[in-house]
């Protein structure tokens, strides 16, 4: 289910489940992209960017692929401050896609 159609089959849910919601979703979203970038199948929203054998260069592709997914431009320096895909997907969701 993307994004669009979690919000609109979760409409009728309150404004804190939406965003529990999107929140899961965002974090679905970012693991996906970790386990491409990264090339681990086995990655998911509590797997550590450093210990999946993330660097500068993958922190970069993952920022790029995240602006292309969602069309916010996500500073790099979170992918090394929030390392796992459910971290990241929290700030995202609260810095960017609700700003």
């Amino acid at each position: 289910m993307t994004i669009t159609e979690n919000v609109i089959t979760t409409a009728g849910h309150s404004a804190e489940d939406r965003a529990a919601d999107t929140a899961a979703d965002t974090a679905e979203l970012l693991a996906a992209i970790y386990r491409d970038t990264l090339d681990e199948a086995d990655l998911d929203v509590h797997s550590d960017f450093y210990e999946a054998g993330g660097d500068s260069l993958t922190a970069f592709q993952i920022t790029a692929r995240v602006q292309r997914a969602l069309g916010v431009e996500v500073p790099v320096a979170l992918v090394f401050v929030y390392p796992s895909p459910a971290d990241l997907a929290a700030v995202i969701d609260s810095d960017f896609l609700r700003a």
